[in-house]
């Protein structure tokens, strides 16, 4: 069988060893020559009764299998079931619960919540380079708020929850989407003019256009970075000609049908990293198949590493 299109056809050929250890050659190493992941060098042998290569030069830890110097790194499962959870979170548009894992690959629900996270973190952008920029489509920004409901809070709270002004027990995620492009989107500390001047600055390239709702601090945020500044008045209509936030709208529900439905609750440790999995999904939505989903999450699961410790919030995570 050649390299698979549909999910049962994944199911069939990673279940191989040999198609596994193939699949991950072909996007950590493209051009065939595997690389020691201790040492840098290509002198290296294969092991086949271990599934292992080993250095020829001599060093600590010689012999490395395919997880080494990955995500998978130090996982006892085996890559079959790693591809399979890989396969299924970055093609499922709502994304896919750790139970529902468990119950398909085998495993129990707590290792599969931790494989998750690995696998998001895999998913992070890679592309730094920045939206927008002079004579591109508009920029549109705005920010969401994420967790408990307002009608839902004691009464003491529920006035200062009305005032949306740092959040009030909400944790708040900043996006900016290009028109016809692409989406960044991160959590930010509050809705002031020092947490969210940074992320914009930084997506967002000097001299675009900006489109954003009547939030104080973005007329601070075009001046300080020369963008051209528009405004959408939602108090007298959600769409005046080409100026809207629609489309950034449009993610902030792709991104709350995941989380409520699909997560449920989430803690905001993590929110950062089911963040990236709906940035991911949602930049990739066009032109690409689940195999060509499948295959850019997978080139980029090198070079990462997130720690049981980590992800619990025990001690930080690992900087590369």
């Amino acid at each position: 069988m050649s390299s698979p299109k549909t999910l049962q056809q994944a199911i069939i050929f990673y279940s191989e060893p040999k198609n596994c250890i193939a699949e991950m050659v072909a996007q950590r190493w493209p051009d065939g020559v595997v690389i020691c992941p201790t040492c840098g060098r290509n002198d290296v042998s294969w092991l086949a009764a271990q599934n292992k290569w080993q250095c020829k030069s001599r060093h600590a830890k010689r012999q490395f299998s395919a997880k080494v110097g990955t995500i998978f790194e130090d996982s006892p499962l085996g890559l079959d079931k790693w591809l399979m959870a890989t396969w299924m979170l970055s093609n499922c548009k709502n994304g896919v619960s750790s139970y529902e894992i468990a119950r398909n690959i085998g495993v129990t629900q707590k290792s599969a919540w931790f494989m998750l996270h690995r696998i998001r973190l895999a998913m992070t952008e890679t592309d730094d380079t920045q939206l927008g920029g002079a004579g591109s489509a508009p920029i549109e920004v705005d920010e969401t708020f994420v967790g408990g409901k307002v009608k839902n809070m004691h009464k003491s709270k529920r006035v200062k929850g009305l005032n949306y002004s740092a959040g009030n027990g909400k944790a708040i995620v900043l996006g900016m989407l290009e028109r016809g492009g692409k989406v960044r989107a991160g959590v930010v500390e509050n809705r002031k003019l020092p947490s969210m001047n940074g992320p914009v600055a930084a997506n967002v390239a000097a001299g675009s256009h900006l489109i954003s709702d009547e939030h104080a601090v973005y007329p601070f945020i075009a001046a300080q970075n020369a963008y051209y500044h528009e405004i959408i008045k939602h108090v007298e209509g959600y769409v005046n000609g080409h100026i809207h936030t629609n489309g950034i709208e449009n993610f902030w529900s792709c991104l709350k049908r995941g989380l409520t439905g699909t997560y449920i609750s989430v803690e905001p440790i993590h929110l950062d990293r089911y963040v990236d999995e709906q940035v991911f999904r949602f930049n990739n939505r066009h032109k690409q198949t689940d195999a060509t989903r499948f295959a850019k999450v997978l080139s980029q699961v090198t070079g990462k590493r997130l720690t049981y410790a980590e992800v619990t919030g025990k001690v930080h995570e690992t900087a590369f």
